[in-house]
C-alpha cells in the first residue's frame, strides 16, 4: 500500500553503496551530463492517476513525478517546507489555518495555479459519491460528515449509497487567487504535517471537464509531464521546463517500464537495459547476491519506512474473532522468516508502527507477535468459529513467494492446519480483489509512511471506514481514543493518546504485523547520482546520467 511518498527525505548517493552499517563514498564521478533519459522497473498502477484516487506506491511514485503540493519535507530532520504553498498558518490554536500560494505557478496545460484549484481539489475528493480511495483524509476538516454516507455495500450485496447532505465542505474558503481558509472541527497542529501528502495536491479545472479523461492523461503543476501512456507495457514522464519549484530535475525523461516478473527486472538492470530496480528479488538477498552482482558503486542497503503486515478479512466467519487472529499472529515465526528468506534485511515486528516515526513505541504488540506454537494452538482450538480455508494472498509480479510459503508453512505447523499461499498474476489486480473484498483469505499487505508520525500508521488503516483499511475493521472504542487523539491541538499529547490507541491493539489484531524493511536497491552503470529518499524511492528530480 500507500503512504505514496510526499516525504521526499533524500540521503543522497552519488556513486555510494548504503549499507545497514552506515554510508561508504568514493570519490564525485566527472560531472554528469544535464539531460537524458533513464529507464525504472515498474508496475502497473491500480487506479487512474489521480492524486486522491491514489494510495498505492506504483501509481504513486508517478503522481509524486506529475504533481506538487503545498509542502515537501526536510531532507535534514523531516519538517514541513514550503513547496507550492508561500505560508501555513493559525492564528487561533490550530482550529482555522490560512494558506497563501507562491504566485507564478503554472499547470502543464499554461493555467495558473490558484487557491480555488485547491479547494475544489479537496472538495470533490471528499465528496464520498465521487469514489476516491483517499477521501477519508478530509476527515478532520469541518463539515466532512455533511459530504460522506455510509456505504451499504457488503461484499455479495451491492447497494447505492445515499446522497450527502452536501456536495463540499464547510470548512474550506477561497480568499483571493492565492489564498485559502482552511477550518478544521477541532484544533490540530499535526494538519499542516499531513498536508504534504498527495491527497492535499490540487486538480487544475481541466479534471472537472472529464475526470475519467484526465486520470488517463492527467495534468500536473509538478517537475515532469506525462508524455505517454501505454497499458501494461510502460509510461513516460518528460522534463516541465517551466517548473516553478526548487527540485528541478536533471534529466529529460523517465520511463516507468512494466515488469509482471521481478527477477526478469533484475537481470535486465545487470545487463542495462534498464537502469534501476527499488527492490531486489528475495533470491538475490541470499549470501549477498545483489552486492556481488553490482558491487558498491551502484546498489544500496538501507533502512527505509515502510513494513509488511498481513491483512484480515475480518467480514468473515473465524477471521472474524480476535482469538483467530491473535493465534494465526503467534504461530508465525518471523525471526526464522527473516533470517532464512530475507538474510536478516528485515526487522520483526512487535507493533503496529514503524521506527522511524513520531510516537512509535517499541512492543506495543507484545506475545501476540511473538512466536509460541503452543500458545497460538491452544488460542486457535478455543475459538468457537474457525476460518472455513487459511490463505494468504500475494501478488506474482514481485518476489513475494518465498516468504508467503514459509509463513504459511509456520502457520501450518503450528496450529496443525492447511495453510495455502494464493498468487494473483499482477498488482492492480490483486489490489482490485483487496479492495472490493473479494478475498475469501488473508492477504498480504504493506504500508509506506505519507508522513512521519504516528497518526499516520493508525488512522488511514484501522479506523472505521479508512481509505486503506482492507480487512474492514472496526471498533467502536478504538475509534473514539483516535477521534480524542485527532481533536488534541498539542502534538505530544496527541502523540501520547495516539500510543494508547495502538495499545488497544494487541486485544484487536485487526491487522498482523510482521516486519519492517530495509531495501536493497541496484541500478545500472548508466546512472551518475542516484538519491534513495527515507522510503526507498528514487528522487527523480536528482538522478543525472552518464
Amino acid at each position: 500500500m500507500r503512504g505514496i511518498t510526499p516525504w521526499k527525505v533524500a540521503v543522497g548517493l552519488t556513486a555510494v553503496a548504503l549499507a545497514a552499517a552506515g554510508c561508504t563514498s568514493t570519490p564525485e564521478p566527472e560531472a554528469p551530463k544535464n539531460d537524458g533519459s533513464f529507464i525504472i522497473s515498474w508496475s502497473e498502477p491500480q487506479n487512474p492517476l489521480v492524486p486522491a484516487g491514489t494510495s498505492e506506491t506504483q501509481g504513486g511514485v508517478v503522481i509524486d513525478a506529475l504533481f506538487t503540493g503545498l509542502t515537501n519535507y526536510a531532507a535534514a530532520d523531516a519538517k514541513t517546507e514550503m513547496a507550492n504553498a508561500e505560508s501555513i498558518t493559525s492564528a487561533d490554536g490550530g482550529t482555522t489555518w490560512t494558506v497563501k500560494l507562491k504566485p507564478g505557478w503554472k499547470w502543464h496545460d499554461g493555467t495558473s495555479v490558484t487557491a480555488k484549484n485547491y479547494v475544489d481539489a479537496w472538495n470533490y475528493a471528499a465528496y464520498s459519491p465521487n469514489g476516491l480511495i483517499n477521501g477519508t483524509f478530509f476527515g478532520d476538516i469541518k463539515g466532512y460528515s455533511d459530504v460522506v454516507s455510509e456505504d451499504p455495500d457488503g461484499p455479495d450485496k451491492p447497494q447505492v449509497a445515499p446522497k450527502p447532505a452536501k456536495d463540499k465542505l464547510d470548512g474550506l474558503k477561497v480568499v483571493d487567487d492565492n489564498t485559502f481558509e482552511v477550518t478544521l472541527s477541532g484544533p490540530s497542529n499535526l494538519w499542516p504535517i499531513k498536508v504534504g501528502y498527495s491527497a492535499f495536491m490540487p486538480l487544475p479545472d481541466a479534471f472537472f471537464k472529464d475526470p475519467a479523461a484526465f486520470g488517463q492523461k492527467p495534468i500536473g503543476n509538478g517537475p515532469f509531464k506525462l508524455d505517454s501512456w501505454t497499458k501494461n507495457v510502460e509510461l513516460k514522464v518528460t522534463r516541465n521546463d517551466d517548473y516553478q519549484g526548487a527540485d528541478k530535475p536533471k534529466v529529460k525523461d523517465v520511463v516507468f517500464r512494466v515488469y509482471t516478473d521481478d527477477a526478469a527486472a533484475y537481470e535486465d538492470v545487470k545487463n542495462g537495459t534498464i537502469d534501476f530496480q527499488q527492490q531486489v528479488p528475495s533470491a538475490k538477498l541470499v549470501g549477498d547476491l545483489y552486492k556481488t552482482d553490482f558491487g558498491a558503486d551502484r546498489s544500496s542497503n538501507k533502512p527505509v519506512s515502510s513494513s509488511a503486515f498481513i491483512a484480515m478479512p475480518t467480514w468473515l466467519p473465524g477471521y472474524n474473532d480476535p482469538k483467530v487472529r491473535q493465534a494465526i499472529s503467534m504461530a508465525i515465526d518471523r525471526k526464522l522468516i527473516v533470517e532464512k528468506i530475507f538474510n536478516n534485511t528485515r526487522i520483526p515486528m512487535n507493533g503496529w508502527v514503524n521506527p522511524n516515526m513520531a510516537g512509535y513505541k517499541d512492543g506495543s504488540c507484545g506475545e501476540f507477535c511473538t512466536f509460541d506454537a503452543a500458545k497460538a494452538k491452544a488460542l486457535y482450538d478455543s475459538a468457537t468459529t474457525k476460518p472455513k480455508e487459511i490463505s494468504l494472498a500475494y501478488n506474482g509480479d514481485a518476489s513475494h513467494k518465498p516468504w508467503v510459503d514459509a509463513v504459511c508453512n509456520s502457520i501450518a505447523t503450528a496450529l496443525q492446519v492447511t495453510c495455502t499461499g494464493k498468487p494473483f498474476p499482477t498488482f492492480g489486480e490483486f489490489r482490485t480483489l483487496v479492495t472490493t473484498q473479494k478475498m475469501t483469505g488473508m492477504s498480504r499487505a504493506g504500508w509506506q509512511a505519507d508522513y512521519p508520525h504516528i497518526e499516520n500508521w493508525l488512522n488511514p488503516l484501522l479506523k472505521t471506514g479508512a481509505s486503506s483499511n482492507d480487512g474492514k475493521f472496526s471498533d467502536a472504542a478504538f475509534d473514539a481514543k483516535l477521534k480524542e487523539a485527532d481533536g488534541t491541538a498539542d502534538l505530544a499529547a496527541a502523540e501520547k493518546l495516539y500510543q494508547d490507541a495502538e495499545a488497544m491493539l494487541p486485544a484487536l489484531m485487526p491487522t498482523i504485523p510482521l516486519w519492517h524493511s530495509s531495501q536493497q536497491t541496484v541500478w545500472s552503470a548508466k546512472l551518475a547520482t542516484v538519491t534513495i529518499n527515507t522510503f526507498g524511492e528514487l528522487d527523480l528530480a536528482t538522478v543525472t546520467v552518464k
